[in-house]
């Protein structure tokens, strides 16, 4: 009886070591064809197999020269990076400061918001496009880098609920404490609330950033002008421009994926390490 418990779960981690390569392959798969493609020249294209790299002599960096000579790539990393930036900010405070006074306050009508917040999430934005796009135009935002960074900031709550979930877990003894010895409720949040709540930061963080960077539709629709290309937008015009040329666009792929997996590698330990929920004891 044993041994057949022993066989069976051992089979049952086998089965969830493949189901894992399996899933790491085919997330890694199209990442390696996109490289691999990014070396070689129109003809090896056509002459080598997608899973294989070129032959050592004729690996070709001339891709990566035509990408980064273009100078709409750096307003694009410009663009984007101002946008990610501010947007990030304004998310991690209005969603930390909200979520701290949803749970550790009680007022009037805090269920009425608290479900009016929840509905946010739950309408498709294509709904209100109309009336979201009639509101960008009406504040002088349309084709400046201030529209995004409007709907970035006000149109996706997720951050409110992750930083719920954490502060939730964080003893009020901790801001009674603070507070008996003068603090004030901004000096607890900022002092004390805040500097445990990384981890979730960090996610906020990384969720929102990769985001922003890969959305095409909002820069696309709110900021057609040339000038404020984004890298995503700027990806788009490339592809167009290359008419085929696969070995020039898998080049402009990789360089454009660098600073979502450069945010990723800074923010992941924060999340790995964690920080001890809940120091004080009830």
């Amino acid at each position: 009886m044993k041994l057949s418990q022993n066989k069976s779960d051992r089979m049952s981690q086998v089965i969830k070591q493949l189901f894992a390569i399996g899933m790491v392959i085919i997330v890694i798969l199209p990442i390696l064809l996109t490289l691999f493609a990014s070396f070689k020249t129109r003809g090896d294209m056509i002459k080598t197999s997608p899973l294989l790299l070129p032959h050592l002599a004729n690996i070709t960096f001339q891709n990566y020269e035509r990408v980064l000579t273009d100078k709409w790539l750096y307003v694009g990393f410009k663009n984007t990076g101002i946008i990610v930036a501010v947007s990030v900010i304004f998310n991690v405070l209005f969603g930390s400061i909200t979520a701290y006074i949803l749970e550790r306050f009680e007022f009037k009508l805090k269920k009425v918001v608290m479900t009016l917040f929840f509905l946010g999430m739950l309408i498709p934005t294509f709904v209100t496009e109309i009336a979201r796009f009639k509101i960008i135009s009406a504040l002088g935002l349309y084709n400046t880098l201030g529209a995004p960074i409007i709907i970035y900031v006000a149109s996706d709550l997720m951050q409110l609920y992750i930083y719920r979930q954490f502060i939730s877990k964080l003893s009020p003894a901790l801001d009674e404490s603070a507070l008996i010895e003068g603090a004030t409720y901004f000096g607890v949040f900022w002092r004390i609330i805040f500097p445990l709540i990384k981890p979730a930061t960090a996610t906020v963080v990384i969720i929102k950033a990769i985001n922003i960077i890969n959305d095409m539709y909002i820069p696309y629709l709110y900021m057609p002008k040339t000038q404020l290309r984004t890298l995503t937008t700027y990806l788009m015009n490339y592809a167009n421009a290359q008419q085929g040329s696969w070995q020039n666009l898998a080049a402009g792929i990789i360089v454009i994926m660098i600073p979502t997996i450069l945010i990723y590698v800074f923010f992941q330990k924060y999340i790995l390490s964690g920080i001890a929920v809940g120091a004080v004891k009830e």
